[in-house]
C-alpha cells in the first residue's frame, strides 16, 4: 500500500471512529439540511393551507358547523352544488372573457412597449424605463380607488375629458353599466400589472444577439421580417412565462372588483375569486363550496399552464 493510500484510509478510519455529528456531510446530506428551512416555509405557507382547503372542499363547512365545530364529511357535494350553481357558471365565463381580454393586451404591449424601449437613440427611453415600474408599486386596492374616482359618473375626470373634446354629449357610467363594467376593470388591471410584463420582455430583448439583426439586414429582410423571424421566436419562451403568470392571476382578480364595481351592476362582475369570496363570507357562509370553487379555479389554471407549454414549445421544437 502507497504513502497516499494508507493515509487516505487512515482518514477514512479515523472519520468513521468519529460521532456522526462531528462527521463532515457529504454533498447531498449537505443540500438536504440547507434546503430544510425553505421547505418548512413552504410547506407552512403553501403545502398546508391547499391540504386545508381541499379538507373544507370535502366536508360541509358553514355558520351552524363552524359553531359546534365540527365539520360532517360531505363528499363531492360541494363540487355537485358548484356545477349546479347558474351564478357559478356566469362568474366562470366573466373570468374567461377578463382573463382573454387582459392576457392578450397584456402580451401584446408587452412586446410593444418592450421594443420601443430597446431604441436607445430616442432621448426619453430612460425616463420612460423609469415610469413604467410607477403602475407596478399602486398597490391594488389603492389602484381599484384611484380608477373608481376617474370613473365616476358625475365628477369623473374620464368623462370631463369627453366632455369636453366632444367625443360624447352626456357623461357615461363607465363602471355602472352591465355593458361596460367588465371592460372598466379590466382596464385598471392592465395598467397596474402591464409594466412586470414589459420589463419580463425588455430584459429578453436584451438577450438577443445584435449580429443576427445586422446579418438579416445585409440580406435585404425589412423589419417586420426581422422581428416575425428573429425577435418573435427569441421571445417566445418568455411570452410562455408571461402568458402562465398573468392568466394565473387574471384568473383571482378581486382587488379591483372590490373597490370598482363589488360584482356588479347586478351580476355583471361576477368572477371566479369574486364567487368563491361571496359565498364563503356571506350569508349562508358555505365555506365548503367556497373550497371547492378555489380548487376547480386552481384546475382551469393549471390546465391553462399546461396548454401553454405544450402550444408554444411544440411550434419552437
Amino acid at each position: 500500500m502507497t504513502g497516499q493510500a494508507a493515509e487516505t484510509a487512515a482518514g477514512a478510519h479515523t472519520a468513521a471512529r468519529r460521532p456522526f455529528w462531528r462527521r463532515e456531510l457529504s454533498v447531498g446530506w449537505l443540500a438536504f439540511f440547507m434546503n430544510v428551512p425553505s421547505m418548512a416555509v413552504l410547506f407552512g405557507v403553501l403545502a398546508y393551507p391547499i391540504y386545508y382547503a381541499g379538507y373544507l372542499s370535502l366536508h360541509q363547512v358553514g355558520l351552524a358547523q363552524m359553531r359546534r365545530g365540527v365539520f360532517p364529511f360531505y363528499g363531492l357535494q360541494n363540487y355537485a352544488n358548484l356545477f349546479e350553481d347558474p351564478l357559478f357558471w356566469l362568474a366562470l365565463k366573466n373570468t374567461m372573457l377578463f382573463t382573454v381580454f387582459v392576457v392578450t393586451v397584456e402580451v401584446a404591449a408587452a412586446v410593444a412597449i418592450g421594443l420601443l424601449l430597446m431604441q436607445t437613440s430616442v432621448w426619453t427611453s430612460r425616463v420612460t424605463r423609469f415610469l413604467m415600474l410607477l403602475p407596478y408599486a399602486v398597490p391594488p386596492i389603492a389602484n381599484g380607488l384611484i380608477w373608481s374616482f376617474i370613473y365616476n359618473f358625475k365628477f369623473g375626470f374620464l368623462n370631463r375629458v369627453l366632455l369636453t373634446l366632444g367625443v360624447v354629449s352626456e357623461p357615461i357610467n363607465w363602471s355602472g353599466h352591465a355593458d361596460t363594467a367588465l371592460i372598466a376593470v379590466a382596464i385598471p388591471y392592465i395598467w397596474r400589472t402591464l409594466p412586470f410584463a414589459v420589463l419580463l420582455v425588455y430584459a429578453a430583448l436584451q438577450g438577443i444577439n445584435r449580429d443576427l439583426y445586422e446579418a438579416a439586414a445585409v440580406d435585404g429582410a425589412s423589419a417586420w421580417r426581422r422581428f416575425w423571424h428573429i425577435t418573435l421566436p427569441m421571445l417566445r419562451p418568455i411570452i410562455v412565462v408571461i402568458l402562465i403568470l398573468r392568466t394565473s392571476f387574471a384568473f383571482a382578480v378581486f382587488e379591483e372588483i372590490l373597490a370598482i364595481t363589488q360584482g356588479g351592476p347586478g351580476d355583471a362582475t361576477w368572477v371566479a375569486a369574486w364567487y368563491g369570496y361571496k359565498v364563503s363570507f356571506a350569508p349562508p357562509f358555505n365555506i365548503g363550496m367556497g373550497a371547492a370553487s378555489a380548487y376547480v379555479l386552481a384546475l382551469i389554471v393549471g390546465l391553462f399552464a399546461i396548454a401553454y407549454v405544450k402550444l408554444f414549445y411544440r411550434r419552437m421544437a
